[in-house]
């Protein structure tokens, strides 16, 4: 059976945490990273199908680590999630091919239907059919 990945990078640990506790119950398969260096760490050591990245972590922003994800071919869906976003920033994300932007604050609902759309958009019949049991909430 297939079993969804998701990373999780951002710099607030209990955030990280808490999205965590939402995920895993719910059938993920989890990584977290506290910055951006440790994101692309993850993402070179492990098999990722969606990534939420805070735009605002240290050492790379999360705009910064999915160019550098685009640059090594690895096309999984990227949100970034932010309390602002800015014309400059949402230009930059459209170029990067991100699949959405999530504002901060967010409640995890919103948070747990924008990954599950971003696997189904992404990975359609995978997903479909091979995580057919995946709780609504």
């Amino acid at each position: 059976m297939w079993t969804p990945s998701l990373l999780i990078g951002d710099d607030d640990r209990c955030l990280r945490e808490t999205l965590n506790e939402v995920f895993r119950p719910r059938g993920f398969r989890t990584f977290l990273a506290a910055d951006g260096e440790e994101a692309l760490a993850i993402l070179d050591s492990q098999e990722v199908h969606v990534a939420l990245l805070d735009l605002h972590m240290p050492k790379l922003s999360g705009l910064e680590a999915i160019r550098l994800v685009r640059q090594r071919q690895l096309f999984m869906p990227c949100i970034l999630v932010s309390a602002s976003f800015d014309e400059g920033i949402l230009s930059q994300a459209r170029v990067l091919q991100l699949v959405r932007f999530l504002p901060k604050p967010f409640s995890m609902e919103e948070v747990i239907q924008a990954v599950l759309k971003a696997l189904e958009e992404n990975y359609g019949e995978i997903f479909l059919h091979f995580w057919p049991k995946r709780p609504q909430n």
